[in-house]
Parts: C-alpha cells; structure tokens; sequence
C-alpha cells in the first residue's frame, strides 16, 4: 500500500454525496446469508479455469467446519486458512492497478493479494462464519516494519475482531500469523476503522463515529457493489 492512500481516502470524504446509497448498501450486506458455493464455482472456472476450484472448495470446508465453532476459533480457522493459501502481492502485479480492493472471489481467484485484499476476505469469511459485521472492522493503520536498512512506517490495512462494542480488539494480519490483542501489536499505529454499517476516528470501541458514513469510501462501496453482483449477498 503507498503511504500516502490514507491521506488521499480521507480528502474524500468531503467529496461523496453518496451517502444514502451506501447506507443502502449496508443494509442490504448486513443481511444474514449462507453462500451459494455452486454459483462461486461457476465463476471461478470461468474466470480462472479448474485449477483454482480446489481452493474455493477449501475454503467452503474450511467455512463449514467454522460455524459450529467459538467465536475464538472461527477467528483462528479463518486467519489460518487465508494467510496459508493466499499470498502477498502489490495490487500493480495482480490487477495493473496503483489501488484495487478485490472481492473474496477474485482473491481465491488469483491466489495472490495485497494487505486490503487480505482483511476483505477474512471480513467476509467470518460472516459466512457466524460473526456479525457488527463485530468486525477492516482498520486502517501505520505499521513499523523493521528492516536491514532501518526502521520504515507503511501504510498497511488489518481486521480487528470486538467480542463486546467495548472490548479491546483483536487482530488478524497477514504480517503476524497470530491473533493478538491490539495492545500486543505495538508496531501498529491506527488511523481509522470502518465496516458495512459505519466509519470510526479510530480503532477502539468507544471511537467517534466519521460524519457522513461509509458512503465517504468510494472504493469500499465499488468493492460492495462487485461483491453483491458475485453473490455475496
């Protein structure tokens, strides 16, 4: 992620007029649902060929065997899975685009993602799970990362999990393989959070809610959109 995006999504939230049909939209999406994995393979095996159908119906398993789970385990069964079967990529590589968020399908399709595509996914894995959008927020954040040359801030994008609207978060990445509280991930800086019902000034329970709401994210409403017409609905 290029780190000067998080600046550019804020700049646009005074730019949308979209608001109300975003908040369409997030009705519609916080609607309880079970995936239809029959059409999701039509879709796979037209747009990416068989090959790929192996991991969709792994990932089918994979979501089965979570719903009858603690919310705990659904948390770690999902982050296992996609850290293990998707790998990082920039979005220029993957889709000839500077910022592409893809839908879950397009992940599983490509088998590569960068770390927005890594959050959607798990987001969207954990509803058809039996988690609720409610306790789920894709968090826009600063990460340290530490390398040969030095130390280096990056615009980075993890999913945070709240037991209670209260509670502290708990955080799945694809740059740590485990789940820690938020207070664990000192190398995490948070900006904002949002998900299909509202945007937040920051990460903790208690935040103010962002004026206007999601229909300010223009780029999580088109993901939204394409993954209501795949199915995901």
């Amino acid at each position: 992620m290029n780190t000067d995006r998080i600046t550019i999504l804020f700049q646009s939230f005074s730019k949308s007029d979209s608001g109300v049909f975003g908040l369409l939209v997030c009705l519609a999406l916080s609607v309880s649902w079970a995936y239809d994995f029959s059409l999701f393979e039509r879709q796979i095996l037209a747009r990416y060929g068989p090959a790929r159908l192996v991991v969709l119906r792994e990932w089918q398993t994979s979501l089965a065997e979570a719903k009858g789970l603690p919310d705990l385990e659904k948390l770690r069964k999902v982050n296992d899975f996609v850290n293990r079967n998707v790998e990082f990529d920039d979005d220029v590589s993957i889709y000839n685009y500077s910022d592409y968020w893809a839908t879950p399908l397009e992940t599983i399709g490509h088998g590569r993602a960068d770390c927005e595509d890594f959050a959607i996914i798990k987001y969207f894995s954990l509803k058809d799970a039996g988690i609720p959008f409610s306790k789920l927020r894709l968090v826009y954040v600063k990460a340290r990362l530490d390398e040969p040359g030095g130390t280096r801030m990056q615009a980075h994008m993890v999913l945070a999990y709240y037991a209670t609207p209260n509670a502290e978060p708990l955080v799945l990445d694809n740059l740590v393989p485990g789940i820690l509280p938020a207070s664990q991930r000192r190398d995490l800086q948070p900006v904002f959070s949002f998900n299909s019902e509202a945007i937040w000034n920051g990460v903790a329970g208690n935040s103010a809610r962002g004026a206007g709401g999601t229909g300010q994210l223009s780029r999580w409403q088109d993901l939204l959109l394409r993954a209501r017409k795949e199915g995901f609905d």
